[in-house]
């Protein structure tokens, strides 16, 4: 079964699919449900070399383009599951009540991607993943199917790296190595992120929404990406 759902999601359009044991949480916070799928999409290569200077709406449109993407594919994902006899509960969001506006869910995506094995945490506070570095967009299904699950990734491969550091227009990066437990407070200031973010959003193209981008565009694991011939 395992190799069906991922093999499905795969099919429909997702880059990363990843299966994790999520038992370590608090029940509440998963719904009660053992596993997570965690499911990555990836921005087109050209979006991100455009976002060298200041966001475009390009990039915002396929922020939105992707969000959407993911939503169908985690309601596939649910689908399947349940056709199957399963309890799955795909986390759009719209059911996870993220928004612009807001910073905090009870279950982040990228908990359950590093718990999928897919990725780490990044000193900017975003999941870099091996192949196409921290441009992914998140989403994830809750279920009781008995999948098999990968390796979860409990420790930062940032290294001594500090590109996403240098390189933040607010500053807001502190430099530390995430692990399992680090608070997220510790790792970057969200509000200097957003302020900045909206100010970027302005002058890049009009726009009165909180989104940025340069920490992705300058992830070392982003470029080598940038750089390949895939």
């Amino acid at each position: 079964m395992s190799i069906d759902i991922i093999s499905e999601l795969l099919k429909c359009g997702a880059d990363i699919v990843g299966v994790g044991d999520l038992c370590e949480l608090p029940s509440d916070v998963r719904g009660g449900l053992p596993i997570g799928i965690s499911v990555a999409v990836k921005y087109p290569k050209e979006v991100i070399r455009a976002i060298a200077d200041l966001p475009t709406l390009e990039y915002f449109e396929w922020y939105n383009t992707l969000n959407k993407k993911l939503d169908a594919l985690v309601m596939r994902g649910e689908e399947l599951l349940r056709s199957c006899g399963f309890r799955a509960v795909a986390q759009t969001r719209e059911r996870v009540k993220m928004g612009d506006g807001e910073s905090h869910t009870v279950l982040p995506q990228k908990t359950v991607a590093t718990r999928a094995g897919i990725g780490w945490i990044g000193k900017c506070a975003l999941l870099v993943t091996p192949e196409f570095g921290s441009m992914v967009r998140l989403s994830s299904i809750l279920t009781d199917a008995p999948l098999k699950c990968a390796v979860p990734i409990n420790m930062s491969k940032c290294g001594e790296c500090t590109s996403c550091q240098t390189a933040c227009p607010a500053g807001a990066v502190s430099g530390k190595l995430w692990s399992v437990g680090l608070k997220r407070e510790e790792l970057f200031d969200a509000d200097a992120c957003r302020k900045t973010a909206r100010e970027r959003a302005k002058r890049g193209f009009g726009g009165s929404e909180t989104i940025c981008g340069k920490c992705i565009e300058v992830c070392e694991y982003t470029k080598r990406y940038l750089n390949s011939s895939d």
